[in-house]
């Protein structure tokens, strides 16, 4: 089978499972399998495949076509330019997160020392860390094996982050000033209703916010108030309709110079405000 007549079925077993992105899903696996680009596949496409290769890529789109995430197969996401290992341990990251990375270092000054409350894969502390230079950056999360994989990412990403195992501020110590956060947000009724690659692959606990979503803001506002410095910011990533709740929580403790930030496709996803 050369690589048009394999790409062209994994595109039509995707399509058929009903992956919206099946085209775009079967290159990438070609690509991770192969180890190549476009460039070089519109120079070999009539090649023939190796059968070890074949079988490693039929292998991948019937994973795929189980809706197991692309990125939990090739176990890799980029985000923010970076490139960050995920599995099943930890939430992938998402493009929309990047509004919150991009807000924070709107704030962020030199010799800010910066947390991350349900850290996950990394992404954020490690991100803002690459960018912004001159911060001191924790990261935290009740997963033992979340912790882990963030480690590896912050080796990958070359940064030094200090990562500490804890139930929100269960164990941090000391203040910050800022504290960053992309908690559980999800109402639990809603969990059921989501597409299969969510719902039955990414970590539920890193999705549930109880009852009616807002659990961990609700607990993250209350209790920054012994680990937020004077002036410090509190940034949060929001379901899209959060925004006016989460708002008015941190209104109501006290915040200042609340906000709210919308993503690119005009939805409410970072609120943002300032210790008075």
């Amino acid at each position: 089978m050369t690589l048009e007549e394999a790409l062209s079925l994994g595109r039509k077993t995707l399509k058929d499972a009903g992956i919206a992105e099946a085209a775009l899903d079967a290159w990438y696996l070609l690509e991770y399998v192969m180890k190549i680009d476009r460039s070089f596949y519109y120079l070999h496409y009539q090649d023939e495949m190796e059968e070890d290769h074949l079988q490693e890529y039929k292998g991948l789109f019937k994973k795929r076509a189980e809706r197991i995430p692309l990125q939990y197969i090739t176990g890799v996401q980029t985000f923010m330019g970076m490139e960050f290992k995920v599995n099943s341990y930890v939430l992938i990251p998402r493009q929309d997160t990047e509004i919150l990375v991009e807000t924070a270092l709107g704030l962020i000054q030199p010799d800010m020392r910066v947390l991350d409350l349900c850290t996950g894969s990394g992404c954020i502390i490690i991100s803002l860390m690459h960018l912004a230079k001159e911060i001191t950056g924790t990261g935290s999360d009740i997963s033992k094996q979340a912790l882990l994989t963030a480690k590896e990412n912050a080796r990958i990403n070359d940064v030094e982050v200090e990562w500490i195992r804890s139930d929100i501020f269960a164990n941090i110590t000391g203040t910050y000033d800022m504290i960053v956060s992309n908690p559980p947000y999800i109402p639990t009724r809603i969990i059921d209703t989501l597409m299969p690659e969510v719902r039955d692959f990414e970590p539920v606990d890193a999705l549930d916010g109880k009852e009616d979503g807002l659990f961990f803001y609700d607990k993250i506002i209350q209790g920054s108030g012994g680990f937020l410095n004077p002036g410090g910011y509190l940034v949060f990533e929001i379901g899209h309709d959060q925004g006016e709740s989460v708002s008015t929580m941190m209104k109501q403790a006290g915040f200042e110079q609340v906000r709210v930030i919308r993503d690119l496709s005009g939805l409410n996803r970072v609120v943002c405000g300032r210790k008075e």
